[in-house]
C-alpha cells in the first residue's frame, strides 16, 4: 500500500490549522500523483470515513513532529531516517517508503524557508501543531504518538540532551504530563532504575503508590485505546504495553510484591 493510500488526501483534523498549512506544502505535490480525490473512498460510510481521516491526521502529525525531533541536534541522522523508513515499510509497504521520506524532506525544506525570516517560526508552528493535536486526539493516542517519537530519538543508540529537550517541548505542546518522556525513553531498559522511571515513581515510593502508578499506566497505555487508528498502531501499542508490564514485574520482584 502506497503512502498516498493512507494520507488519502488532506482530510481529518489536519485539513485545517497549522497542520493543514504544512500538509498543503509537504503532501500536496504527492497527492497530485498518488490520489486524484482529496476525499476518502466512495464506499466508506460516515463512521469509517471519520476513522480514516483521524488515522491519516495521526500519521501526518507523527511525521511533522518527527521532522522536529530528527533535527533537534542540528543533524539528520541516517539511523533516525532509517527508523522512519522501516516503520513505513513494515506497516504500509515499499511504495510508502520513498513517499514518506519525501514528506520529511519537504518538511525540512519548509523549516529552512520559514527560519530565513524568523529563526523561531518553525518552532512556533510545532507548538501550534501540538495544540491542534491535543484538541483532536485523546491522551492515549497522543501517548502513542509520543512513543513513536521517543523510538526515533533512541534509534541511534544515544539520546542527546537536545533530543530530550525537544521531546519534552513536543509533549508540553500536546498538553501532556512532564514525566511521560522519561517513562517512554526508559521503556526498553532492563535495569531496576529504568523500571522505576517507566512507572514514573521514585524508588522511595510506597508499595501502594507503585501499584497505583502501574494501574494508571496500564489503563492509559492499553492497546484498545488506540485501536481506531489502525491495526499497525495497535500492534505498536501492544509492544509498549508489554514493556510496561516487564518494568512492573522487575519492580514488584525487587520489592517482594505480588
Amino acid at each position: 500500500m502506497g503512502l498516498g493510500k493512507w494520507i488519502g488526501g488532506i482530510v481529518g483534523f489536519m485539513a485545517g490549522g497549522p497542520l493543514g498549512a504544512l500538509a498543503g506544502y509537504a503532501v500536496g505535490s504527492l497527492l497530485e500523483n498518488a490520489v486524484k480525490s482529496p476525499m476518502p473512498p466512495d464506499d466508506m460510510g460516515q463512521p469509517e470515513a471519520a476513522a480514516y481521516g483521524q488515522r491519516n491526521s495521526f500519521l501526518f502529525s507523527m511525521l511533522v513532529m518527527a521532522s522536529y525531533i530528527i533535527r533537534a541536534d542540528g543533524h539528520i541522522m541516517h539511523s533516525e531516517m532509517e527508523f522512519v523508513r522501516r516503520f513505513l515499510r513494515t506497516n504500509f509497504g515499499e511504495d510508502a517508503v520513498s513517499e514518506g521520506q519525501q514528506i520529511l524532506l519537504n518538511l525540512f525544506e519548509q523549516r529552512k524557508q520559514m527560519e530565513r525570516t524568523d529563526p523561531q517560526a518553525f518552532r512556533n508552528t510545532i507548538h501550534d501543531c501540538g495544540a491542534q493535536i491535543a484538541v483532536n486526539l485523546t491522551y492515549e493516542q497522543r501517548l502513542q504518538l509520543l512513543s513513536f517519537l521517543a523510538q526515533i530519538a533512541r534509534s541511534d543508540g544515544n539520546v542527546c540532551d537536545a533530543e530530550v529537550a525537544a521531546l519534552r517541548e513536543v509533549a508540553a505542546s500536546m498538553r501532556m504530563a512532564p514525566g511521560e518522556v522519561d517513562s517512554l525513553l526508559n521503556l526498553h531498559g532492563d535495569s531496576l532504575e529504568e523500571a522505576y522511571k517507566v512507572l514514573e515513581v521514585e524508588p522511595t515510593a510506597s508499595d501502594e503508590e507503585v501499584r497505583a502508578a502501574y494501574r494508571r499506566l496500564a489503563l492509559m497505555h492499553h492497546p484498545d485505546r488506540v485501536a481506531t487508528l489502525g491495526e499497525d498502531v495497535r500492534r505498536a501499542a501492544e509492544e509498549k504495553f508489554q514493556c510496561i508490564n516487564n518494568a512492573k514485574e522487575r519492580v514488584y520482584k525487587a520489592r517482594g510484591m505480588r
